[in-house]
């Protein structure tokens, strides 16, 4: 698809208008690990320069005692209707919060209809899921553990299970004084999943200043990420998972592949409007390099085809082969940790 003066106009606007909700958005503290008041300041404008902002160096106001219930409850198959499936059965922790699967396998071996999105970072996503038809990580637990091809299971029977546990009672006791109940095990898993941040990324630690935490190849694989217009969906702390975008902006993407399943329809399936079709929830980029396939039907194996389809029905842009290098080179540093270790 040819390049024309009036789409990179286009995407040099959104590219600004990102940057800009950005700054005025900014709210993280400088890091106490910064060595000088000087630095501090040249970090703060790094920051506040660009359309990606670094990630918080650990969750706020986060009650440790529900975020280890959640944790606890978040590996328990006891979840499912036949005691096979936990929650990290589709997002282990060991494994940069996602199964590497198209599509996970529920209970009963069922095939579930799109790709399972990593957990980490989740608690910064303005909606859950790919259609964002869940406001808030308390409301997302109902869906998989609701869902037929995913835990199959129902309020009523988990918080039968968790009251006929002693262990399982006292815990909740501990922090819940209502005791077990669809609201008290959803607030844990969420208290959980919000922990789920991956800081001390070498993009992270670029934009506090420290310049040489990137190569010279992974800054210009930055600066074309912007030029090009990927920031203009792809911004602020998460880099995505703030806006919905339909996917095939420059092209007809589903079309093209020649085929479609009604999970390609997107925010439709939730809201019924025409304009929602085949509109998603920007994913976010964080640890993109480790949590392949891509895409909502997980159909995309290599992250350099991702970028080249991306660019060309997102922005109508045609990649050299240079460019896709450069753009794999600069996702790479959005590789982050999780409790003091790399994720792989």
């Amino acid at each position: 698809m040819k390049n024309s003066t009036p789409n990179f106009v286009i995407a040099g606007l959104l590219t600004a208008f990102a940057a800009t909700l950005v700054i005025l958005t900014w709210r993280e503290a400088p890091s106490a690990a910064s060595p000088s008041p000087t630095a501090l300041v040249m970090a703060d404008a790094i920051r506040r320069a660009e359309p990606i902002s670094p990630l918080p160096t650990a969750p706020r106001g986060a009650d440790p005692l529900r975020a280890a219930l959640g944790e606890r409850l978040f590996h328990d198959p006891v979840l499912s209707v036949d005691y096979t499936i936990s929650c990290a059965s589709c997002h282990p922790l060991d494994r940069a919060g996602a199964d590497g699967l198209p599509t996970s396998r529920g209970v009963g071996g069922a095939l579930g209809t799109v790709n399972a999105p990593t957990v980490f970072n989740a608690g910064l996503n303005f909606a859950q899921f790919w259609d964002g038809r869940a406001a808030t990580l308390e409301e997302q637990v109902a869906g998989p553990l609701h869902n037929p091809v995913e835990m199959g299971s129902n309020w009523s029977l988990v918080v039968e299970r968790l009251n006929k546990s002693d262990d399982y009672r006292s815990l909740f006791a501990e922090v819940y004084p209502q005791g077990i109940n669809a609201e008290t095990i959803a607030d844990a898993l969420a208290a959980f999943e919000r922990s789920l941040l991956t800081p001390g990324a070498r993009f992270d630690q670029y934009l506090r200043g420290k310049t040489d935490a990137l190569s010279a190849d992974e800054i210009e694989g930055y600066a074309r990420f912007k030029r090009l217009g990927c920031s203009s969906c792809h911004q602020g702390v998460n880099v995505g998972g703030n806006l919905f975008q339909r996917f095939g902006v420059m092209g007809d993407y589903f079309a093209d592949k020649g085929m479609s399943t009604p999970a390609d329809l997107g925010r439709f399936n939730v809201t019924g409007r025409q304009e929602d079709r085949y509109v998603f929830r920007v994913p976010s980029l964080r640890n993109v390099a480790l949590t392949a396939p891509y895409f909502h039907d997980g159909s995309v194996e290599k992250l350099d085809d991702a970028v080249e389809i991306m660019a060309r029905y997102q922005l109508g842009r045609t990649l050299s082969k240079e460019d896709r290098r450069l753009l794999v080179a600069f996702l790479h540093t959005l590789s982050g940790s999780f409790r003091g270790a790399p994720l792989k």
